[in-house]
């Protein structure tokens, strides 16, 4: 996929890699990530890095199975259903079904937001 979609099947390919500084590289200066049902918003790329070091730090393994995509050209707008599936640390793989909506300008990920049903992210997470 090109444009804005393709940016977030590379950065989707990042998280698989486990490689934060490529996952950060992603983001423009002030973008904010939302796990929605979970406050506060992570404004920043600081606040951001440790939202998502935590993530890859309880992780052996991560991967984002995308089910659909979609992208609007006129608006910078990707969003994709998808399970993110987590190994954790004793070798159990834990899945969390999402929607994510990712807010694109000048090939950077300007806002981040995941919806996801937190009884299933206790379950399968922990938390």
């Amino acid at each position: 996929m090109a444009g804005n979609g393709g940016i977030i099947d590379e950065f989707i390919a990042a998280w698989g890699a486990k490689d934060l500084d490529r996952i950060m590289s992603f983001f423009a200066p002030e973008a904010v990530y939302t796990n929605v049902p979970m406050d506060p918003p992570n404004r920043g790329t600081e606040a951001i890095r440790a939202m998502i070091g935590g993530f890859l730090g309880m992780a052996q393994g991560v991967e984002f199975v995308v089910h659909q995509q979609a992208e609007n050209p006129a608006t910078g707008v990707v969003m994709n259903e998808r399970t993110d599936r987590f190994q954790l640390q004793d070798g159990r793989w834990a899945a969390l079904r999402v929607m994510g909506v990712f807010e694109l300008r000048d090939g950077k990920i300007l806002a981040w937001r995941d919806y996801f049903d937190m009884a299933e992210a206790q379950r399968e997470l922990g938390f």
